[in-house]
């Protein structure tokens, strides 16, 4: 085999930087980051626990194991428990988002080292370590041709997030470089996930960071016993960018290694406020702030959005499912349910998506009165802003624009607000006290010492 790097050296040198990563070469700020994003997605495990997709995934189990699944009291074998972790974290479309891209980091890494943690008996800076090399890949991954792969019809954390699981584990494993460049070489053959889900809300794409965080510890195993993955699995004739992305947009490979160990994506991660589609959110700040201006939600007219191009097809197309979607997953990314959602309740939480609420005839009401038109000064995808007018019956115009995604780079979340969502996803689960505040220490030390018993 060559031993020209730079030759073959995309996924290799990638491959080279985790292999080097030691724990003190990670910023505070990135550590506290993932920590934030754990607790997050611990929080979203729990409050899934009671759902029919997880009820149809543990059906579907074959085999028993040793691995814990949080809320659960049946144990599983690793790669099941990592996909209904996975599945669980990224179900109510409430987990962490890389903006701009779109990609779910924290539900394939945090289902992915859950898991690992408990199997291996890892200590935290092994945990952060395999966390961080597989959120940065990602990251990555989603910025050398941003929406292309969406646009070519797959869900870019499926296929994105098979490589940041494969990575992160073989990271925990101690693989060496040829072993961790191979087993991003076997994931490409793993990675999938199709977006039909889009077609009629169905639940598939609730799967994919699981499926991606099982296939990325089957093939860091793989990696491991030496079995022999493409190096060029990135960039080759037929790599992920030539086979999953539209190639009209031209991968820009420097992405992937430029800056690398000084310039941290993780920090970037966006933590969601509201149970919805990621671009959908800054319209919810909008109304939210719109309704304590308004007495009655009656004397509304017609309300219309300003939105970038590129959100179209997912969040207001077909116009009559958005206005009266079908399914309470279909009205997480609907722009006028979201926005109805938020006149009439004030929030978005998992409360304000159900099948009573798709139902409610006033929030129903407020949506057939949204529209949108395309703003061609929008910077989506750089950035997710929202601008709603709302006209009243007395020709009353209201206003309100949200310049960027709360949560994101521009208006994170401080951390007690992290804290007190986690806290509601809890007790949304039907937890009793003692149990939450089990699972808040368990939150607490888990990236000192992991004490699994506390989540039975």
């Amino acid at each position: 085999m060559s031993n020209k790097f730079d030759e073959f050296g995309i996924a290799e040198n990638f491959a080279k930087w985790c292999y080097d990563l030691e724990f003190k070469d990670i910023p505070n700020e990135v550590i506290c980051k993932i920590k934030l994003i754990f607790m997050d997605n611990l929080g979203l495990i729990f409050a899934s626990r009671n759902e029919d997709y997880i009820k149809a995934i543990k059906k579907s189990f074959t085999d028993t194991g040793d691995c814990t699944v949080p809320g659960h009291l049946e144990k599983f074998c690793p790669s099941d428990t990592i996909i209904l972790n996975g599945t669980a974290i990224h179900g109510e479309d409430f987990d962490d988002t890389f903006e701009g891209t779109p990609v779910h980091v924290g539900s394939v890494m945090s289902s992915s080292l859950l898991t690992a943690a408990e199997y291996y008996k890892l200590n935290s800076e092994e945990i952060l370590k395999g966390f961080v090399v597989g959120s940065e890949l990602m990251c990555r991954l989603a910025l050398v041709s941003p929406m292309a792969i969406h646009k070519q019809g797959f869900h870019p954390t499926a296929i994105l997030g098979a490589f940041g699981a494969s990575i992160g584990i073989s990271k925990i494993l101690k693989n060496n470089i040829s072993q961790i460049t191979s087993s991003l070489g076997i994931v490409g053959s793993m990675a999938s996930g199709i977006i039909e889900y889009l077609a009629e809300g169905t639940w598939t794409k609730r799967l994919h960071p699981g499926w991606a965080g099982a296939s990325g510890w089957k093939s860091a195993h793989l990696g491991k016993s030496n079995f022999k993955g493409p190096r060029t699995v990135f960039d080759g004739k037929n790599g992920i960018f030539n086979s999953f992305a539209d190639r009209k947009i031209i991968p820009d490979f420097k992405k992937l290694t430029n800056d690398l160990g000084s310039c941290w994506h993780t920090n970037n991660l966006a933590i969601k406020p509201f149970a919805c589609g990621t671009m959908t959110q800054p319209f919810i700040d909008c109304a939210i702030k719109a309704r304590d201006k308004i007495k009655d939600l009656n004397e509304i007219k017609s309300i219309i959005c300003k939105v970038g191009e590129g959100t179209v097809h997912r969040l207001w197309e077909p116009l009559s499912e958005k206005r009266n979607p079908t399914t309470p997953y279909s009205a997480k990314f609907s722009v006028p349910f979201c926005i109805a959602a938020g006149l009439f309740f004030g929030k978005a939480g998992l409360l304000e998506f159900t099948e009573k609420q798709i139902r409610n005839h006033d929030i129903l009401n407020l949506c057939s009165k949204i529209s949108y038109e395309i703003d061609p000064e929008n910077e989506y995808p750089k950035n997710y802003s929202g601008e709603i007018k709302i006209i009243l019956n007395n020709s009353k115009v209201i206003q309100e624009t949200q310049p960027g995604l709360r949560g994101g780079r521009l208006f994170p979340l401080h951390q007690k607000e992290v804290e007190e969502k986690f806290v509601d996803n809890l007790k949304f689960s039907n937890l009793t006290s003692n149990e939450i505040n089990n699972v808040k220490k368990f939150c607490e030390t888990f990236f000192e010492k992991p004490d699994f018993s506390l989540l039975h």
